[in-house]
């Protein structure tokens, strides 16, 4: 099986594997996971940030930024495309008690200066209005198709946060992806946010994990949410380890995925009723088929034939490149999307 459906689908390295093995460990809900506390350290240190807490997922590490940013019965103003928004099951509203505010998205990921404005309330003084506790950018951007942020674009809304006195929330759950095709320190675009999530388990392959980082006050009251959450865990230097490989050994091949994702969307714009739903900026190609096939059909048959990928939202099609798939799986995939459209059409006329 070719699989593309995301590159959480990544296997952890030999590497990580021995990592796992030896790990020195201890109780991370007591801090005393020797391990863990080196990761947090490294992950505090590559985005520039104070401090950092090891978060079993990427979605358990929002949540909790919310909540530490955020008081009950505030907004959280956020694009109608995020993953916040859109597949993390409304967490912040059930479990932190905050209204998600949803404004546009914008075809390359960015929320409109403007449309963000729109967000705050012009009297805030009337207690009618819930206010906004917190502003959430996504980069690189999922359903956008692995859109990066420019970095020019984070300082203004990195000043329009400031203007308004409330924090921003970056969910970066593939940063380094970003940082890679721009070709700066994950640092730099870190050093806008008041906080970040990024995973471990996606492009980075380790098994299981994401970091939070922030302001050390911001991270203490992280980890109470993350207990809260139930997302305590005690010898996690096992998984720390891997973690600690996927920081210091993977960022640097992510342009590898990316030129793999380039080569399958130039491979698939050529054929026929194939076509692009977004610009390729990282791993994550999004296209759309047309002549009367539709995508559950193309899915199905996909897999039939040993490549696998997945729907998106809209009606299109995703495929994701990663370190478990090489510049000859991808010739293969086209070849096979070629062979199932055309069994597909041929069906049809049947």
């Amino acid at each position: 099986m070719i699989e593309l459906r995301s590159d959480t689908f990544t296997r952890p390295t030999g590497g990580m594997r021995a990592a796992m093995a030896t790990a020195e460990v201890g109780d991370d809900v007591h801090g005393e996971d020797p391990t863990v506390r080196r990761l947090e350290e490294l992950a505090a240190d590559l985005l520039g940030k104070p401090s950092a807490c090891f978060m079993p997922s990427g979605t358990m590490a929002n949540l909790a930024a919310l909540m530490s940013h955020a008081a009950r019965g505030s907004k959280v103003v956020v694009g109608d495309e995020t993953d916040i928004y859109v597949y993390e099951a409304g967490g912040a509203s059930v479990c932190a008690g905050l209204v998600l505010h949803p404004v546009p998205t914008q075809a390359d990921g960015t929320l409109a200066l403007n449309d963000l404005a729109g967000a705050f309330p012009e009297e805030p003084e009337d207690p009618q209005f819930a206010l906004p506790g917190v502003l959430c950018l996504e980069n690189t951007h999922n359903r956008c198709g692995g859109a990066v942020l420019p970095v020019d674009y984070l300082r203004s809304v990195r000043d329009l946060a400031d203007q308004h006195g409330i924090p921003l929330h970056m969910d970066g759950a593939r940063l380094f992806n970003a940082a890679v095709a721009l070709g700066v320190p994950a640092s730099q675009l870190s050093w806008h946010a008041d906080s970040v999530q990024f995973c471990l388990s996606k492009g980075l392959s380790a098994p299981v994990g994401s970091m939070l980082v922030g302001d050390r006050d911001f991270i203490v009251r992280a980890r109470r949410a993350r207990k809260m959450l139930g997302g305590g865990m005690r010898q996690a230097g096992i998984l720390a380890a891997a973690g600690i490989v996927a920081l210091t050994e993977m960022p640097g091949r992510l342009a590898d995925d990316h030129a793999n994702a380039r080569r399958f969307a130039e491979g698939i714009s050529s054929l026929p009723d194939v076509e692009l739903a977004a610009p390729v900026g990282t791993n994550i190609v999004l296209f759309r088929v047309a002549g009367g096939v539709t995508w559950q059909q193309v899915v199905r048959a996909a897999r039939d034939a040993n490549l696998a990928i997945s729907e998106l939202g809209h009606g299109r099609l995703r495929a994701v490149t990663h370190a478990d798939v090489g510049t000859e799986d991808i010739d293969n995939a086209v070849e096979i999307l070629s062979d199932v459209l055309d069994g597909l059409r041929k069906e049809r006329r049947c």
